[in-house]
Formats: structure tokens, C-alpha cells, sequence
């Protein structure tokens, strides 16, 4: 078997409205999805996080890879990737970051062509559903949706979530507006979930230290499973841990780090970030050694969250609930939404990721990034944002 061709398709992945977070409003993700295509018919799905990776792998990938054989992962690591230390003296993560989506193509290509699924191939599932989170934030008005402005509202939303979905896992945004106004808004929706469910923050490095202190002191009585960013570093996080005992998150995964200063207790990153699936099992593997804690983020397309889904499948570490958006997705490139009940999906059984594209599907979010660019991810938006980003 041989790779014949190699294409990414930017798409526009809208929320059915924006919420607001520590830097804007965030009203969908533009992804760019690869296809890895080989000589016997067999097509891999992987998914990049940006346009700028997408680039990457058309133009410095696509041409190292034609006529190699796909199964060899190693081979196209080494053709793909300057040796590791090398890398970190000359380039950022771009490029590792831009493999992952191609890495993650070989093994749906692997997959289906043993026809299995990826978990199957990492030794077998350990357990059959994923746990999600629900998510939950100040969100703005659009055509199909009211939003919620204040926290009562916020609060009423989650309940509603529980009750028709039996959601007992939430997550929300803090680090958007005064303090005072956000620690009414957790007492709310603590009371509306109730005591039993586990209530995560994320804080998105917003406070400064001396806010985040009092902000932990006020939020101890409501039972926080866990602050996503409550500082802006892991220095200043192990400040933190000196007045409060509520867990920590983050997105930067520099475990060496993590393991001397005894902050964050968890890593949030998605398959990506650290170059594929191999990688981010040796960086779960080391942080089960070394007692840290793991679990994915939210805003993928239904391609990043299969491939999330495999090694959750079949790593026994992945206990933890991984962040949803899923939720809010308006659209998507696969033929249906993938929506949670009681917390949790099936595992994808089919080979591979276990995914199909819907070709209607991907050619709506292709429009959309032909027609709109790229969603914007920081600053407040002009009139004109929200009529092209709001659900179109």
C-alpha cells in the first residue's frame, strides 16, 4: 500500500451562538481536515487545529509522503519531522502539531484496512462509553437561540440540560466579568445542578494572583471539582496551592514542570497538540507515573473526537471526563451531531476512527470558510461577526 495524495479541507464549524470567554467571544472552530489518500482505495480522516497547520501539511508534508507506505508511522514521522531536539532549537510546535492530523489519518488508514478499530489495535477497550462534560457559559443572543446574560440564567440552563439529559458533569467559563457577579453565578448553578453532580471551572488565565486567591477562598463552599488556568503559570499556580486545595488544569503540557512544582494536577490538551496518537499515549503513560492527571478539551470536529474517543476506549487511565462542546455544535462534518446522554457516548465500533464524512456536510463548513475566513477566537465582535458567525 502506497499514499497517492494528501488534502486538507478548511472548514467553518459554527455554535448554534458564540459564548463569551477571558479574551471575546468564541462563535465556532475553522479546522482544516485531512484525508490521506492510498493506492487500494483506503482513505484516512485526521484533523488539524488551525488554517496555518493546514498549510504545513499540503506544503511540507504532502510531497515527503507520496509513495510511502502508509502502515510505516514511523517512516513518515522521520520523513515529516527533524529529529526532536533539533525541532526545539529551529521551529515552534507548529510542526508536530501539523503532523498530529496526519498521524491521526495513517491509523484510521490502518484501521480500515484490518478493519478494526483503532482502539483494537491498542489492545482492546477497556470500557464502551466516553464521558463528557456539558459546558456551560454567558452566551449571546442569536436567530435560534436566546442566550443567557446573567447568572440566574446560566443557571436555569444547566438544569435544563440535567433534566433532559441527564447531565450530572458540568463545566463553565469564569474569568469574564467581576468577581462578585461570577461567584453568584457558581452559587446559582451549584444550587441547580445540586450537590451530587461535579462542577468544573475554567478560569482561561484570566485572574491575576491576588484575584485568584479570593477568588478560591469564595469558591471553596461549592464543591469545585476542578479550575481549568487559575493562574497564569505553573509558578504562580504552586502560589495558589499555598490557600486552596480545589485541583488544577492546564493546556501547557510540560510535565517535568508539573511533577516539581506540584501544580497543575491535570493536563487538558486534545490528540494534536503533542503530534498524534503514539505521542499523547507516552505523555498519558508518563503521566500515570508520575500521578498527574489527564483529560481531552473541547472544541474538535467529529473527526478529533473519534480519534479522542479511541484512546479513551482503550487507555484505563482515561477515566476522567473529557470537556464538551458537543452540545452547541450547529454543524459538523460527519452525518450526524454527536450528542451526549447521561454524560457519555458509545464508542465508535467501526474501523478506523469508526467515522464517515458526510459529503453534504463538509461541503456546508467548506462554504462557510470560503465565504467568511477564518472564525475569529478573541476580541468583541462587530455587527458584522455576529450576523456571519451567528448559526448560518
Amino acid at each position: 500500500m502506497q499514499i497517492t495524495n494528501i488534502k486538507v479541507h478548511r472548514v467553518n464549524l459554527p455554535l448554534v451562538t458564540g459564548y463569551r470567554w477571558a479574551s471575546g467571544v468564541y462563535f465556532g472552530a475553522t479546522k482544516g481536515i485531512v484525508e490521506v489518500c492510498a493506492d487500494e482505495g483506503v482513505v484516512g480522516l485526521g484533523e488539524v487545529s488551525t488554517v496555518e497547520y493546514a498549510d504545513i501539511v499540503e506544503r511540507e508534508f504532502a510531497p515527503r509522503l507520496m509513495g510511502v507506505d502508509p502502515f510505516n508511522i514511523d517512516d513518515c514521522y522521520r520523513r515529516c519531522l527533524p529529529e526532536i531536539r533539533t525541532l526545539l532549537n529551529t521551529h515552534d510546535a507548529g510542526l508536530v502539531k501539523a503532523f498530529g492530523g496526519v498521524e491521526m489519518a495513517l491509523w484510521d488508514i490502518k484501521g480500515k484496512a484490518l478493519d478494526l478499530p483503532i482502539y483494537a489495535l491498542f489492545g482492546g477497550p477497556v470500557r464502551r462509553e466516553i464521558r463528557f462534560s456539558e459546558y456551560f457559559a454567558l452566551r449571546v443572543q442569536s436567530a435560534t437561540e436566546p442566550g443567557e446574560t446573567t447568572p440566574l440564567e446560566v443557571a436555569r440552563y444547566c438544569a435544563r440540560m440535567r433534566e433532559a439529559h441527564g447531565s450530572t458533569l458540568f463545566e463553565g467559563k469564569v474569568g469574564v466579568l467581576d468577581l462578585d457577579t461570577e461567584i453568584e453565578m457558581v452559587r446559582e448553578v451549584r444550587a441547580a445542578i445540586g450537590p451530587d453532580a461535579t462542577l468544573r471551572l475554567d478560569a482561561n488565565n484570566a485572574w491575576p494572583l491576588n484575584t485568584a486567591r479570593k477568588a478560591l477562598a469564595r469558591l471553596a463552599p461549592y464543591d469545585i471539582a476542578n479550575i481549568e488556568d487559575p493562574a497564569p503559570t505553573f509558578y504562580d499556580m504552586a502560589k495558589l496551592r499555598q490557600h486552596s486545595a480545589i485541583p488544577f488544569s492546564s493546556h501547557l503540557p510540560d510535565l517535568r514542570l508539573s511533577v516539581e512544582l506540584g501544580v497543575p494536577d491535570t493536563f487538558v490538551l486534545n490528540v494534536t497538540a503533542l503530534g498524534g496518537l503514539r505521542e499523547t499515549m507516552k505523555f498519558i503513560s508518563a503521566c500515570e507515573v508520575m500521578g498527574v492527571g489527564f483529560w481531552f478539551y473541547s472544541g474538535e470536529s467529529a473527526v478529533g473526537t473519534a480519534a479522542y474517543m479511541q484512546l479513551a476506549a482503550a487507555i484505563p487511565y482515561l477515566s476522567q471526563p473529557g470537556q464538551s462542546l458537543l452540545r452547541w455544535y450547529a454543524d459538523d462534518v460527519a452525518a450526524e451531531l454527536i450528542q451526549p446522554r447521561a454524560n457519555a457516548v458509545p464508542i465508535p465500533d467501526g474501523p478506523g476512527l469508526g467515522l464517515t464524512l458526510d459529503p453534504q456536510a463538509l461541503e456546508r463548513c467548506r462554504h462557510r470558510y470560503e465565504r467568511d475566513g477564518v472564525i475569529p477566537q478573541v476580541g468583541e465582535p462587530t455587527e458584522k461577526h455576529y450576523r456571519r458567525f451567528s448559526l448560518q
